[in-house]
């Protein structure tokens, strides 16, 4: 910061105290300048000029801290990853890196996979906070009952009467895992047998019927059902669906483009969002979505998501006292991802998406991935203008040797990207 050294009172004659008051006056007068906060910076949409955007090596690297060449290679990963995707960075509030592959581009579509589970969690922190005269217990509500969920009755476990919200987002309410994965108790992993999940014909149903391998509490295992029953509670509460409570809380506040859920699939159109995913935002409202969450909820003068609630997403919480993963984020407390600091935050999606957080970076980091079939744009009925080569239609993962480190779909990929992203910032 520039120090000033002003002299003041020179050209007063009237003695010491004059001088002095004149002086202190100025003083003040100039620390009010040198030291009042900058406006902070939040992009208009899209439709009106969208991010700031640096794109020499140079302006990067003066106004962002970061390296061009270092998200290069990033991006050159990131191809490996997936056969179509794309990775976006945005730190000091400027987008300075932006570059798609295959069926991936700006204003796509596709289908975000889980991704969408970190969308629920923050629309169901708005309503908690929205409907705590309804809801008073906040996440340490207890919901199956005939209040928040009748659909629910007669319980077809008695253990689910001791299911909290806090547990629903932290996967921790005693859901078997989806597709036979397994558990894990205190860092301990258990074999799990595979069960009925959610069925897309029957979302509520099924995913309230589907069993428990523990009690509530008890262990960790990833679950669908559980942040859509989450979802179903905001339903109630608010008579809107997940769709459209985000839209009034997030997408209109912000200025998302086009965008929706997933809800087609064949001739069958899903009444109901899935709490547990398939949203298909466009790329830099999905930065959007990230840059509300590193600004603690707040978008420009309104606060949108409660910074309480915020708080909490990269914390170990008593929901889930068995993984680092709190409020449907992957966070990073205890250091598993040893190349990024210890507050980063994330959500992944099958195929390869992924959203960050870094606030101690000030760094927001969107992830593209996907197969050709999650970039079909009947699944939102949305139109997609977009010419396409095919180039990567036969694109084929790189096998894994004692020479590279191959392929790296799926979680493994989104840690290594955010490992090399965090490596780029060079302040």
């Amino acid at each position: 910061m520039k120090q000033f050294s002003p002299r003041v009172g020179l050209l007063v004659h009237s003695g010491y105290f004059v001088k002095r008051v004149a002086t202190t006056l100025l003083l003040l007068s100039l620390s009010s300048v040198v030291l009042a906060k900058p406006t902070e910076y939040y992009p208009p949409p899209d439709s009106k000029g969208g991010w700031r955007t640096l794109k020499d090596a140079d302006s990067i690297r003066k106004k962002a801290g970061m390296d061009l060449a270092r998200l290069e290679r990033a991006f050159d990963f990131t191809q490996r990853c997936s056969q179509n995707g794309g990775l976006l960075v945005v730190r000091h509030g400027y987008l300075v890196f932006e570059r798609y592959y295959g069926r991936a581009h700006r204003n796509a579509n596709p289908d975000m996979a889980s991704t969408g589970k970190a969308f629920t969690s923050i629309a169901v922190g708005i309503m908690l906070n929205e409907k705590k005269d309804q809801i008073p217990m906040g996440l340490d509500q207890k919901v199956f009952t005939e209040k928040y969920l009748p659909e629910a009755f007669p319980l077809d476990d008695p253990r689910k009467a001791d299911i909290t919200m806090g547990q629903l987002l932290c996967m921790s309410a005693g859901y078997h895992a989806e597709g036979g994965g397994s558990g894990v108790v205190r860092g301990t992993v258990v074999p799990l047998r595979p069960v009925p999940g959610q069925d897309i014909r029957d979302l509520d149903g099924s995913s309230l019927r589907t069993p428990l391998w523990t009690a509530p509490g008890e262990g960790y295992a990833y679950s669908s059902p559980a942040p859509h029953i989450a979802s179903m509670v905001l339903r109630r509460l608010t008579g809107l669906d997940l769709k459209d409570y985000i839209h009034e809380k997030l997408a209109k506040p912000m200025g998302w483009g086009a965008w929706d859920y997933c809800l087609h699939r064949g001739n069958f159109v899903m009444p109901h969002a899935n709490g547990a995913g398939s949203i298909a935002v466009h790329a830099t409202d999905a930065l959007r979505f990230a840059y509300c969450l590193l600004h603690n909820g707040r978008w420009g003068d309104k606060q949108l998501v409660p910074a309480e609630y915020v708080a909490l997403c990269n914390k170990p919480l008593p929901y889930n006292t068995h993984t680092p993963y709190s409020l449907m984020f992957e966070n990073n407390s205890d250091g598993h991802v040893a190349g990024a600091p210890h507050d980063a935050y994330y959500k992944s999606g099958a195929g390869g998406f992924g959203v960050f957080v870094v606030p101690s970076l000030d760094l927001v980091i969107y992830k593209m991935g996907g197969n050709n079939g999650q970039y079909d744009p009947s699944l939102t009925g949305l139109p997609q203008d977009f010419a396409y080569d095919g180039a990567r239609d036969n694109w084929k993962p790189i096998p894994r040797t004692p020479f590279n480190e191959g392929s790296l779909g799926g979680d493994d990929g989104l840690r290594r990207v955010l490992e090399m992203v965090s490596a780029a910032v060079r302040d």
